[in-house]
Parts: C-alpha cells; structure tokens; sequence
C-alpha cells in the first residue's frame, strides 16, 4: 500500500511539472537582429552647419534646399566620450532641419590624437558608441555623419578606424533605423590617408561625403584648390579606380575661397563675403582683401557656373552634393545651393 501511494504521489508530481511546463507558457523566441541600412535617400543635397554660426542668419529656404543638414560637431574628447558643442545651436537646427523636411545628422570631429586612443581599444569604441546612440535617441536624429581627418597606415588608424566604423555602423543599422555617412579624402593623393579607406567600408557605410576641396599651396600662385579637375579625379578615383558604389559617392563643394601662394592665415573668405567685395558668381576668381591681410590677393573660389557642372558630374556619376557650409552661401540668386537645386531640378 505505502509503495502504490508513493507510486502515486510520484505521478501527481510529474503530471504538476508536465503541466507547468505547458507549451503555451514558454517565451517566445527573442525576434532576429536584423541589421541593414535604412531606405536610400536618392541624390543627396548635404549642408555642413558649425555650432559656431548663428542660425537666424540663415532663413528656412535653404534647409528645404538640403535633404540632410550635418550639425558640426559631436566632439570626442580626449577620455573617449561624445561632447556636442552649443547644445542650444544644436537643438535650433535640429528644429529648423526637421520644419523643412531635412534629414538631421550629427557630424563626429575631434583630434587625430583623441580618435586614436578611443578607437585603439574596443572598450573604448563601444564606450563612444553608446555615447553616440543615446545622443541619436535622446535628440531623435536621422543618423550619424564621422568626419575623422584622417586616419592612417601608418599608425595603424587604419584598422582601428575599419573596426570603429563596423560597430557603429552595426548599432546605426539595426532594424533599419539610423543612417552613417563618412567625410572623407578627395582621394587624390596616394599615402597613408588615402590607403586607410579600406573598400570593406564601402559595406558599412551609407554614404561618403567626399571632400574635393583644400587641394592648395602656400608656394605655387595660380593654382585653385577645389576646381572642376579635382572634382572628376575624386569620382574617378573612388568609383573607377575603387569599385565605391556610385550611390555612395557624394561630391563635396566649398562655399569659400583660398588664394595661392601665400599664407592661408587670415585669408580665406566665405563665399558671400567674396562677392560683397565684387566679386562675381559667374567666376572662379577675385581680387580681394581680409581682415589682418590688406594687400590685395587673388582668391579662388567656385561660381555657379563650376558648381552646376560639378552637379551634373554628381548627377550622372555619384549620388549627392556636399557643402561645406551652410553659412558661406549667399541668401539671392547668386547663391551656389541654388545653382546645385536648379540645375539637378530639387524644388525648394
């Protein structure tokens, strides 16, 4: 008798455990990671604006002339960490950006000293990453611009850079959420920055902002820093010579001048303050004087002739136009955003 109740008991025991574990009790399997880059944005039209510039000096038409406003910038400190420079200025673009139907990056900057140690570790990537997301999260940005000038091969940035933007590039596309765009060298120049851009990046990457600007000389006179042969060397070299995917190319314009041949220091001029000294829209070159430099100089810069071509060359060879910056542009007819929408048919 005391064998077949503890027969029994054993029975109800096994039957209460069989009935705790009922399928319709187990979680649910988590849902898959999916990690892939958000919807194409099409020809991009990319304005840097710096923190250090006043945004009422800058009306709404030209947000709606940009589908993506870059904020400059999101600084890595010299402890790894994200620090966004006037938060003020930020969250006024961040609202003009958005009232005009413009994407909203953060653009990441800092020294090549401070990349490097943050990037040399993987604590110290995953630590500015988590930094960098909740910043997205907490300001509901678009996606996440890195302009590290520049890493090398020299000092091994290169693989340090490879791998800081794979992670990033993971946490932004998880779920399609959040785009990643680089800044990066015209490319025409071979060496060690140039050689750090590893083609595995053009995977991680959505888009590269291509910098096709500062080609200047403090020795050489007559020699302009960002012409129309620099332009077709940069998209040559990345999409022909490199295999970039052309709708990951996107051409960087200035909306400033430089002279040649002698000093950069105290001489270099916004576009609008080019023209307020005569200077025309439809040239490439002015003689103009500066603050701290009042000998007349030469100075050189792109008009809305040269910027119209170079939209036609990102048109039918890459996928967007990058301007460095907002604020350099005139606010008229003369304006070179302007020339770029008119001539690629954007409405604004």
């Amino acid at each position: 008798m005391g064998n077949q109740l503890a027969k029994l008991l054993s029975l109800s025991i096994i039957a209460l455990i069989l009935l705790g574990c009922r399928k319709d009790d187990v979680a649910p399997p988590a849902p898959p990671v999916i990690i892939t880059a958000p919807p194409d944005l099409g020809f991009k039209v990319v304005g840097y604006f710096p923190s250090y510039r006043d945004p009422a000096t800058v009306p709404d038409v030209k947000f709606r002339m940009t589908n993506v406003v870059n904020y400059a910038f999101g600084i890595v400190t010299p402890s790894g960490s994200l620090s966004i420079n006037s938060i003020p200025v930020f969250t006024t673009i961040i609202a003009k950006a958005k009232a005009n139907n413009a994407k909203i990056f953060l653009s990441l900057s800092g020294s090549h000293a401070d990349f490097k140690n943050m990037a040399a570790t993987e604590a110290g990537r995953k630590n500015l990453i988590k930094d960098v997301m909740n910043a997205v999260r907490n300001y509901q940005l678009h996606g996440i611009d890195v302009d590290w000038e520049f890493p090398k091969t020299d000092d091994g940035t290169d693989v340090t850079y490879t791998a800081f933007m794979k992670e990033l590039s993971d946490s932004c596309h998880r779920d399609a959420k959040y785009y990643i765009t680089a800044a990066i060298t015209a490319g025409k120049y071979a060496g060690a920055i140039r050689d750090a851009i590893k083609n595995e990046l053009f995977s991680y990457v959505d888009w590269f902002n291509v910098m096709s600007y500062d080609d200047f000389s403090t020795t050489t006179p007559y020699r302009h820093h960002s012409d129309y042969t620099l332009a077709q060397v940069s998209v040559n070299y990345w999409t022909a010579t490199r295999g970039m995917p052309k709708v990951k190319f996107v051409l960087g314009i200035p909306a400033y001048g430089r002279p040649s041949g002698i000093t950069q220091t105290n001489t270099v001029l916004s576009y609008a303050a080019i023209l307020s000294q005569g200077g025309s829209s439809q040239s490439d070159s002015a003689i103009v004087t500066a603050s701290g430099n009042p000998s007349p100089y030469m100075i050189y810069y792109n008009g809305q002739p040269t910027v119209k071509k170079k939209a036609i060359l990102a048109k039918t060879a890459g996928n967007g136009i990058m301007m460095w910056e907002k604020w350099h542009d005139t606010h008229d007819a003369t304006s070179l955003l302007k020339a770029v929408c008119d001539t690629i048919g954007r409405t604004y």
